[in-house]
């Protein structure tokens, strides 16, 4: 996003998060579907989405126009916050599209934390993303925009096959609603992120050759927190091709620790060593 966009999103979120401190539950479960649902709409109508984000019309122009396309078909709630939306300025139409979608996210990770399922939406969240990563060719069924929508949603229901809980599975079905030519695997990453991030943590991503224990986590947690000073979640992938040792990547930020990587590093210097 240009400039303007970031500032836009960035002003809609934080309006967002204030209604959301007087909004229930219900009102944040009808919130992600609306915005997720008009984010779809808004997407598959080029005309709509370059007229609500141009700046040139006059705000209750814009405004009207949204009224006149969503009221009765939104919550209250739903319309407040898309009037925020176009209320803004935004560098493309597309971004706005993009904003609605962030903010239909923003409101379903709240929900979760509010009903106290923000835990399990996160772990569930990761599972699913490492499904992806093991079976490229589903990830690529389910982010395939040749397909339509509704056959990738029900392929996404026979994968989940009841197996995620109700933000979840919201979540995923907006994920492959509208991927957006991202590869669907990183954009459940940012999902994860956004999770912890809610909490105020930050996610590091593990790769061991076998199981850790809950002591060998709880271990690992603290020298992370002491390392990156602020809270963690630990995501662990068990991945025995890494031998020994850990790989942990925090953000861009990677340490390899593992016994293949040292095993490269002195094939490497062998290799090295012989051709002088």
């Amino acid at each position: 996003m240009q400039p303007a966009s970031r500032a836009a999103l960035a002003a809609a979120r934080d309006k967002l998060e204030s209604r959301i401190d007087s909004a229930d539950v219900a009102d944040l479960a009808r919130l992600g579907e609306d915005l997720g649902a008009v984010a779809a709409v808004l997407d598959a109508q080029p005309v709509i989405r370059r007229h609500l984000a141009d700046s040139a019309v006059p705000q209750q122009a814009r405004r009207k126009l949204l009224e006149a396309l969503f009221d009765g078909k939104v919550s209250p709630l739903s319309l407040e916050v898309l009037g925020d939306v176009v209320a803004s300025r935004w560098s493309r139409p597309r971004d706005l599209v993009d904003g609605v979608e962030e903010l239909a996210r923003q409101a379903l990770l709240a929900q979760a934390d509010r009903d106290g399922s923000l835990d399990d939406v996160e772990d569930e969240l990761f599972r699913f993303g490492r499904i992806l990563v093991a079976q490229p060719q589903l990830a690529t069924l389910l982010g395939d925009e040749t397909a339509p929508a509704a056959r990738r949603g029900e392929l996404l229901e026979t994968v989940l096959a009841g197996r995620a809980g109700p933000v979840t599975s919201r979540l995923l079905k907006q994920a492959v609603r509208l991927p957006r030519r991202r590869p669907l695997a990183e954009l459940i990453e940012q999902l994860v992120d956004r999770a912890a991030a809610r909490r105020h943590r930050s996610v590091a991503y593990v790769t061991a050759a076998s199981p850790l224990s809950p002591e060998q986590e709880q271990r690992l947690t603290d020298a992370l927190k002491a390392i990156y000073r602020r809270p963690m979640s630990l995501k662990i992938d068990v991945e025995p091709a890494v031998l020994g040792g850990l790989v942990i990547r925090v953000g861009d930020e990677v340490i390899d620790g593992s016994v293949s990587a040292r095993l490269d590093q002195a094939r490497q210097w062998m290799t090295g060593g012989m051709s002088r």
